[in-house]
């Protein structure tokens, strides 16, 4: 699969123009495009960034991520096979390991057969995922 996955990191950065990020998400977000690569996520990822715009930047950034974003994304729905793959990650995971979120991430990213994350997010590349080029 050519799918390139995202990340809320990535999701936020490319909405806050603050962020340190910001540049090379709207970069990485138009060669991915440009490139007709298809962005991947779960539902999982869509309301972690939703609860995160919305308490850091307003209601209207989750507004305009729910109602224009989202649609540029194929949404991959999180299986209860891979909710109990994350869990069991997270639970065995240190302390300040990644999130549920990112463990259900990787568990749908290898099941997928998707290598490469839009993220800023170090857990990804611990996994051994790359950015795209």
């Amino acid at each position: 699969m050519s799918a390139v996955f995202c990340d809320t990191s990535a999701v936020f950065a490319l909405f806050d123009a603050d962020d340190s990020c910001h540049d090379e998400a709207v970069d990485a977000w138009r060669r991915c495009w440009n490139d007709a690569t298809g962005l991947l996520t779960t539902n999982y990822v869509i309301v972690e960034c939703t609860a995160l715009l919305q308490r850091r930047l307003g209601t209207q950034a989750a507004r305009d991520f729910l109602h224009g974003l989202v649609d540029d994304l194929t949404v991959e729905w999180v299986t209860p096979e891979d909710h109990r793959a994350a869990s069991l990650a997270f639970l065995a995971s240190a302390r300040r390991g990644p999130s549920l979120v990112d463990c259900t991430s990787f568990v749908v990213m290898r099941r997928l057969g998707i290598g490469r994350a839009l993220a800023f997010d170090g857990h990804f590349s611990d996994q051994g995922f790359e950015r795209p080029e």
